[in-house]
């Protein structure tokens, strides 16, 4: 019983690493592309640039690990998964993190595991009960009113970029979750990558910057390719295998928080009482709402 408690406890950390990891990703894509009074590397560079070498790292680990090609039937939600989660949550977050601070980010996205629900409940066609749509609608209408809040009082076009963010994000884990069911995710993650090196290498080539980039620009690019990009995924989803999916993934309920935290240090955004307010809150309607019965 002990040694069962352990390794729970072990999937526990593991699933916490990931979830830092992933919390780092928004601090990190800000000091890449920088704001929009000092732009360091390009939105589009950012995005094909990550995935290119998250890419090329994923070539040797599947030959490494004997991983077998997918079968044809697995390609088109393969597809899917790539758009949402290489192309789409990437480029849309670099657009907006070019414009608000990462703290801003970290309240609206920190939504997304409520939008991840919504959308696989749609796509495996569940039947949520009233609870569940209700905190759904009440999460979109408190990001909706911290964005209202925190633009003065109009909307701003880096939310409409969070949004799709988020919306590409549920759609490419959903289909990604899959071909999960039947395949180890840790080689799906690394196969969506490989597949799309043919649009991702040769984008971020064509979009090298041609101009002088700071250091801490390079930096937050080599940390979103590595550690956002590739690593995170392996310590989340051996974290989830061994810890038990259900008790793991409650720990997500901290990225938005934990991205919060990390603003301060990374690029001395000021830690606002509202800011955090709003945080807390978010994250207490997805508990609620993950908690909610669904058929």
């Amino acid at each position: 019983m002990s040694s069962d408690h352990s390794i729970e406890n072990r999937g526990l950390w593991l699933g916490l690493v990931g979830v830092l990891i992933f919390a780092m990703t928004l601090p990190m894509t800000r000091l890449a592309v920088g704001p929009a009074d000092a732009p360091q590397l390009s939105p589009l560079f950012v995005t094909a640039g990550r995935a290119m070498v998250a890419g090329l790292l994923s070539v040797p680990t599947l030959w490494f690990t004997g991983a077998a090609p997918l079968p044809l039937r697995y390609w088109p939600a393969l597809a899917v998964s790539a758009i949402g989660t290489v192309v789409g949550f990437p480029w849309f977050l670099s657009l907006a993190l070019r414009e608000v601070p990462a703290m801003h980010a970290a309240v609206v996205t920190g939504l997304l595991p409520l939008g991840t629900a919504v959308v696989a409940a749609l796509t495996f066609r569940q039947r949520p009960s009233l609870a569940f749509w209700l905190c759904a609608l009440a999460g979109c209408a408190l990001v909706i009113a911290f964005a209202w809040f925190e633009s003065g009082g109009h909307w701003s076009r880096a939310d409409g970029w969070l949004g799709l963010a988020m919306l590409s994000s549920s759609v490419g884990y959903v289909a990604g979750a899959r071909i999960s069911t039947e395949v180890p995710a840790q080689q799906v993650i690394c196969w969506v990558l490989v597949t799309s090196l043919p649009l991702t290498l040769p984008v971020a080539l064509l979009n090298w910057p041609g101009h002088p980039v700071e250091w801490s620009a390079w930096g937050g690019f080599a940390y979103v390719s590595v550690f956002s990009m590739w690593l995170g995924f392996f310590a989340w989803y051996r974290g989830l295998a061994i810890g038990g999916t259900v008790r793991v993934s409650q720990v997500q309920l901290l990225q938005p928080f934990l991205a919060l935290l990390m603003a301060v240090p990374v690029l001395g955004e000021p830690l606002k009482a509202s800011t955090v307010a709003f945080a807390l809150a978010v994250i207490a309607i997805v508990l609620i709402g993950k908690r909610m019965p669904t058929q």
